[in-house]
C-alpha cells in the first residue's frame, strides 16, 4: 500500500477491508428500534492531490457495501471521499447514500492520529447534511458523528446518526458499529 505522507492520518486506510461483526440499531418497519447484525466490505483507493486555489487536499475514494448476516442482498451502499487538509489539520468525510442523502462531516485531526472523530450538523454551512424531501419530513437527520480507529490491520468505527422522526419528540440514535480486517 502507498503510505504517502501527503495522506496524513488517512494513509493507513488504503486497501480493502471486511468485517462481519457489525451491529446496526435503526428504525424498523414499524419505526420502533430494530437491531441487525451485518457484514461489510470497504475499499479505499488513493485520490491524489486536489487543488482549491490556496487549499491543497489529499485523499481517498471509498465504497462501502453492507449485508445483513445471512442475506444475499445488501441493505446499505455508500460512495464517498476521505480528505486531508494538512495546512488546517482537518479530515473530511464526504459521502452519498442511494436513499437521497449527502453529508460532509469533519474535524480537527493531528497528522499521526490513529483515532479521530468527525461530525456534521443539520444547517451547518460547512460540515452539514442534505436529504431528500421524504427523509426531511419522516426521518430528518439532525446530527452525525463517527469515530474511526485504526491499528495495523484492524479498523473500527462507531457511528451515530441522530434522527428526528415525524410525530416523535425524542431523538432516535441510529447507530452502527463494526470491526474490519484488512484483506488487501
Amino acid at each position: 500500500m502507498d503510505a504517502s505522507p501527503d495522506l496524513g492520518p488517512l494513509a493507513p486506510f488504503l486497501g480493502s477491508w471486511e468485517g462481519d461483526k457489525g451491529t446496526d440499531l435503526a428504525p424498523g418497519a414499524d419505526r420502533t428500534p430494530a437491531t441487525s447484525l451485518y457484514r461489510e466490505r470497504i475499499a479505499f483507493a488513493p485520490l491524489g492531490r486536489v487543488d482549491n486555489h490556496e487549499q491543497v487536499l489529499h485523499g481517498l475514494t471509498y465504497t462501502t457495501m453492507a449485508w445483513r448476516l445471512g442475506a444475499a442482498d445488501g441493505f446499505h451502499q455508500e460512495t464517498g471521499y476521505l480528505l486531508w487538509d494538512a495546512a488546517r489539520q482537518q479530515v473530511m468525510r464526504c459521502f452519498l447514500v442511494p436513499r437521497g442523502m449527502a453529508l460532509i462531516a469533519g474535524g480537527t485531526v493531528l497528522p499521526d492520529a490513529r483515532t479521530f472523530t468527525l461530525k456534521a450538523t443539520l444547517g451547518s454551512p460547512t460540515y452539514g447534511i442534505c436529504s431528500n424531501p421524504f427523509l426531511d419530513i419522516e426521518f430528518k437527520t439532525v446530527a452525525f458523528e463517527i469515530t474511526l480507529a485504526i491499528d495495523g490491520d484492524t479498523l473500527r468505527y462507531d457511528q451515530d446518526t441522530v434522527l428526528q422522526m415525524k410525530g416523535r419528540e425524542a431523538l432516535f440514535h441510529h447507530t452502527d458499529r463494526n470491526t474490519l480486517r484488512r484483506i488487501g
